[in-house]
């Protein structure tokens, strides 16, 4: 283009100084708008290269454009279409606030044990022992927000009775309150120190595992637990052909039999005994880095007589605990002290002695004394290589109930087992209990024809070493949930 230019431009000024005619003037016009001509075609092909860019670039662009346009299109139709598919897919049930379920046992015992001992008559004692439907028992819980509660009604064999029933009130900031039929605070854990189905000793007197009617408080502040109640009475008696006695758990009751100053029984006597009142516990529970978790146990109450006198009567019961992780095992450890402050002018002849009864039966019980307590533990059993079995625990307890009134014998109890677990719903205890005065452990040489005769808690006068060997099966089921 620039030797075009320069071209036209000289040939143009060699013209100028021309004098000519006109036909020379329009010959150069003539060559001035060629020139111009032949510039602005010369101009024009750089144009025409720099357009034809651009509308490739933009026809690229508009490409591109219309694919994430596409694909835009293609992921909202996707989301639209999950969306759609959520709005038709049912929503989930509302979890009820309410689960209902059982649990069904047998028991197999065989041991020392006489099929001829009056009031208590067993097979247990027969080749192959006596297999029983243990228990077969319902229970519903509540959890509706902060509110909680439980019911659970128990049948035996010949008798039946309510074991838990409590409405309760759940906070972080407050703690939990229970009001109803509630497990009293005392010792370690809600079965004391014991893993086994025979328990330990404290059961016996009432001083674990036990129910009673009242409210209940707990609250943790970091490592400290507290519990508080207060009990306006026991849980009462149900269905059964005692007196007073078809409860769960073992508390002072009214039964039916005198005895007089040498313990010779009356089984036809007129209702007498006593019952608990306004009882009140307090309990600790701090859990330390070193000691495990270390706590106290308070308990005191009222006792309220019938046909007997009452004017003073109390009870009241002190205990220290310690539960210690070592390992693979862990000990639980316990010792209490506990009295019945009662008449010496009772009708079964001495203070030395309270009624107390569970079950369905009752027999008296010492009135006072020292429960030391140990159990322990294996947790580390490996099952992993037997596919139908969840878990094994196996377990050594020792327990004795050391008597503090004069003329009754020491009552200590060895339990060794293990328990077997299947997936959360089938357990199963085998143990061998053996007990100089407990009677749940054997019953030869026992004569109910006298207080001091019997091997159990009390007087313990058959005093000597019963065996028990015990296989207890257990299914949990659910009903609803």
């Amino acid at each position: 283009m620039d030797n075009q230019y320069i071209e036209c431009y000289n040939r143009f000024y060699q013209y100028l100084p021309l004098r000519t005619s006109m036909n020379k003037y329009m010959h150069r016009g003539r060559f001035i708008a060629g020139c111009a001509f032949s510039l602005l075609i010369a101009s024009s092909i750089p144009m025409r290269d720099a357009m034809a860019d651009d509308v490739g670039a933009l026809r690229d662009r508009i490409e591109q454009l219309e694919r994430e346009l596409a694909e835009t299109r293609s992921k909202l139709a996707e989301s639209e279409a999950q969306q759609q598919a959520a709005a038709e897919k049912p929503a989930p049930p509302k979890k009820s606030p309410f689960t209902v379920g059982g649990a069904l046992g047998v028991n197999w015992v065989y041991g020392d044990y006489r099929s001829n001992v009056t009031r208590r008559p067993t097979r247990r004692g027969d080749k192959i022992g006596d297999v029983d439907l243990e228990i077969l028992r319902f229970h519903a819980d509540l959890e509706h927000g902060n509110i909680i509660g439980r019911a659970e009604y128990r049948f035996y064999d010949t008798y039946a009775m309510m074991h838990t029933a409590w409405l309760g009130y759940r906070s972080e900031d407050y703690g939990t309150f229970k009001v109803g039929i509630v497990r009293v605070p005392f010792g370690p854990g809600p079965w004391g120190i014991s893993t086994s189905w025979l328990f330990d000793q404290h059961f016996y007197v009432g001083l674990s595992d036990d129910m009673d009617f009242g409210i209940r408080w707990t609250k943790s502040f970091d490592n400290l637990t507290v519990d508080a109640a207060y009990y306006l009475a026991d849980e009462g008696h149900w269905d059964g052909s005692s007196r007073d006695s078809a409860r769960y758990n073992y508390d002072p009751v009214r039964w039916g039999v005198c005895a007089d100053a040498d313990g010779t029984t009356d089984f036809g006597c007129y209702r007498n005994g006593f019952e608990e009142q306004h009882q009140f516990n307090l309990r600790f529970l701090y859990a330390t880095e070193n000691f495990g978790t270390v706590g106290m146990s308070f308990q005191y109450g009222l006792l309220d007589g019938t046909n007997v006198k009452d004017s003073g009567a109390d009870h009241f019961a002190v205990s220290a605990h310690v539960e210690k992780t070592l390992g693979d095992f862990s000990l639980h450890s316990q010792v209490t002290y506990y009295e019945y402050d009662i008449t010496d002018d009772t009708p079964w002849g001495t203070g030395d002695l309270i009624p107390m009864g569970a079950y369905d039966f009752a027999w008296p019980v010492a009135s006072a004394g020292w429960i030391p307590a140990l159990s322990l533990r294996y947790n580390g059993a490996d099952v992993s290589g037997l596919a139908w079995l969840d878990g094994v625990t196996p377990f050594v307890e020792w327990s004795a109930l050391m008597k503090t009134r004069s003329g009754l014998n020491h009552s200590p109890m060895w339990v060794a087992g293990a328990v077997w677990d299947w997936s959360d719903n089938l357990y199963v205890y085998t143990e061998l209990g053996v007990a100089k005065g407990n009677f749940f452990v054997g019953n030869e040489g026992d004569d109910y024809g006298n207080l001091y005769g019997v091997n159990h808690v009390g007087a313990n006068g058959n005093d000597r070493w019963h065996k028990r060997y015990n296989i207890n099966v257990r299914y949990y089921f659910d009903l609803y949930k």
